[in-house]
């Protein structure tokens, strides 16, 4: 039986790019977090990504991170040699990205954005990120964040 999975614009991305993925659908709880979908799919929080959206001085960019960590927005700064730095609203991260907040993936996005991904997270057997929706999380191996164009970062500190 085959089972009928969101069609997001990561979904669509991901599926032009033949990327292999597990689709994962739950009751989505405001304000759950990495720690709700870890629950709920039995995984450790380290192994699901959250997709954090900065400003950093005038460009927007995206933040690839273990859901048991916080980005350091001082060692952000640095790395990306800016003085400003800091996440951003709601409503400026839809405009960029096109998916609500607790919704947001990588892939797809609205516009082009620069991205960012703790180092750690490719040694990753599996990662677990966002579908482009809340309640859906895609399991999906950490190379295929190549398709993203990235940069490594090495900005985390633990919760």
């Amino acid at each position: 039986m085959k089972i009928k999975i969101p069609v997001t614009t990561a979904i669509r991305f991901l599926n032009d790019n033949k990327v292999f993925f597990e689709p994962y659908e739950y009751d989505y709880q405001e304000k759950g977090g990495t720690s709700q979908t870890a629950s709920v799919l039995n995984i450790d929080e380290y192994s699901v990504i959250k997709t954090l959206i900065f400003q950093a001085d005038k460009e927007i960019i995206c933040v690839l991170m273990h859901g048991n960590y916080e980005v350091s927005t001082k060692e952000l700064s640095r790395n990306l040699n800016v003085k400003f730095i800091e996440q951003v609203d709601e409503k400026t991260a839809f405009n960029a990205t096109g998916y609500k907040f607790g919704g947001t993936s990588p892939f797809g996005t609205r516009k082009a954005l620069k991205i960012y991904v703790e180092e750690s997270i490719l040694n990753l057997d599996k990662i677990y990120i966002n579908g482009g929706k809340q309640g859906f999380i895609i399991a999906i191996s950490p190379e295929s964040l190549g398709l993203l164009n990235y940069k490594t970062v090495n900005v985390a500190i633990k919760k």
